[in-house]
């Protein structure tokens, strides 16, 4: 169950969203349901992963009285054939090496190897936690949070889409000879 939404509380969501009527005992066999699935989900095996992708976003989670903001940390991997999967996710309090660290390590003992290249934002604890997990590993900026960091540099509101455009090409170019 979502922390701090009570049962009766998401039967009454559903039947504003819906208008269908849900007790309060079907949420919580659907909540126990959902848990199960996801814990099965977060237990299977990665295998093998060329490409990792990481990234988190903060959204607000009521921690008992309080709205709090929480960090989301994603992991997406890129298979052998092409094939994307979203290998994990998990809420933590903040993006510091440490929760990083237990995350990415995480992915390790489900088995993931094969790595060739991490590609991520410049977080100063996301970084630490990858050269920990996986020294040696390729590591690239995110481009759009390239891109972002160089708007802050723009002086000029109006040269923004030029310079996204010109960001672009540079990632876009083909680089065969």
């Amino acid at each position: 169950m979502s922390k701090g939404v009570s049962t009766p509380r998401v039967s009454d969501i559903v039947e504003i969203l819906c208008g269908t009527e849900v007790s309060s005992s079907q949420v919580s066999r659907l909540a126990k349901e959902l848990d199960e699935e996801i814990t099965s989900w977060k237990a299977q095996p990665v295998g093998q992963i060329q490409y990792l992708v990481l990234d988190a976003t903060y959204e607000s989670v009521r921690v008992g009285s309080h709205v709090v903001k929480q960090a989301l940390l994603v992991a997406i991997g890129v298979d052998y054939s092409g094939n994307r999967h979203i290998l994990d996710a998990e809420v933590a309090n903040s993006e510091a090496e440490v929760n990083w660290r237990s995350f990415l390590e995480g992915l390790v003992r489900r088995g993931m190897h094969g790595l060739r290249m991490i590609t991520s934002d410049d977080h100063s604890g996301l970084r630490a936690a990858i050269d920990a997990v996986f020294p040696g590993i390729l590591w690239q900026r995110c481009q759009f949070h390239l891109q972002q960091n160089a708007h802050s540099y723009v002086t000029k509101k109006d040269e923004i889409p030029l310079i996204a455009a010109d960001i672009r090409k540079v990632f876009n170019r083909n680089m065969s000879r």
